[in-house]
């Protein structure tokens, strides 16, 4: 389907673009196990001030989720978060719409409950530790959220999330709940999200050894930190580029 076809000829190619890429990195979660359900959100913001995103209907399961399917729910218009087609989840709007609108590099947004990132979310006081090369990826990026309040459907629930992040925050991790992953586009979401849940694989594995941990120095976290992140491959668009391309070959109708 092309992009007129559902818009009487008002999309732009930039939209369609996100809407594709979103779309892939729905299938992706669901072949990467990342999923839960019919349960959890990504978005990408369409507008400057985050006030209109794209966002999956709810029920949507993600394995099956095209392009063409992306609701582009605008905050200021209820019709288009409320209808009974296309209607968006409650948690979708209030939490992705105060993330977008308060942080202006939350331009894409995936929130996921993997088992992993959120066992160890699940501990005592727990903090995501230097323990190897992925992990210093994120080095001075993570915020917490300690004070779990149950689901997001209330504004003041999602101004209290939005409010932990700060400007210099890449990842929210949830205490009892799972992690918001932060970024300038889907493509950088997509690749924080995969080499976050490696690190906390690592992390999760380290721990049940019970032996003591080999923590990463400051300094040396700080400085692979700035490595990764000005690599000069573009390796995020090129990692969600090739993913793309064995997603064309399998189940190519998410460009639909």
């Amino acid at each position: 389907m092309l992009a007129q076809d559902i818009s009487n000829g008002t999309m732009t190619d930039h939209e369609w673009q996100l809407r594709v890429d979103l779309a892939a990195s729905f299938r992706l979660a669901y072949q990467h196990d990342y999923h839960e359900a019919v349960a959890n959100h990504f978005s990408v913001a369409l507008s400057e001030n985050g006030r209109k995103f794209l966002v999956q209907p709810v029920g949507y399961h993600f394995s099956r989720i095209k392009a063409s399917d992306l609701v582009m729910l605008d905050l200021d218009d209820p019709s288009t978060w409320d209808g009974t087609e296309h209607k968006v989840d409650p948690s979708a709007r209030i939490l992705h719409g105060h993330l977008h609108q308060a942080l202006p590099h939350a331009r894409c947004i995936m929130h996921v409950h993997t088992p992993t990132i959120l066992a160890l979310a699940c501990l005592k006081d727990y903090e995501f530790l230097m323990l190897d090369q992925n992990a210093c990826k994120f080095y001075g990026r993570i915020a917490y959220d300690r004070d779990y309040q149950g689901l997001a459907v209330t504004d003041d629930e999602g101004e209290r999330v939005a409010n932990l992040m700060g400007h210099d925050k890449a990842i929210l991790f949830m205490g009892n709940h799972g992690v918001m992953v932060l970024a300038s586009s889907v493509a950088e979401a997509w690749d924080e999200l995969y080499f976050l849940e490696r690190a906390c694989q690592v992390q999760l594995l380290a721990l049940q050894t019970g032996r003591e941990l080999a923590i990463i120095p400051d300094d040396v976290a700080k400085k692979a930190e700035r490595q990764w992140n000005t690599y000069p491959t573009g390796f995020a668009n090129l990692h969600f580029n090739e993913l793309k391309m064995m997603l064309d070959k399998e189940e190519a109708d998410y460009q639909s």
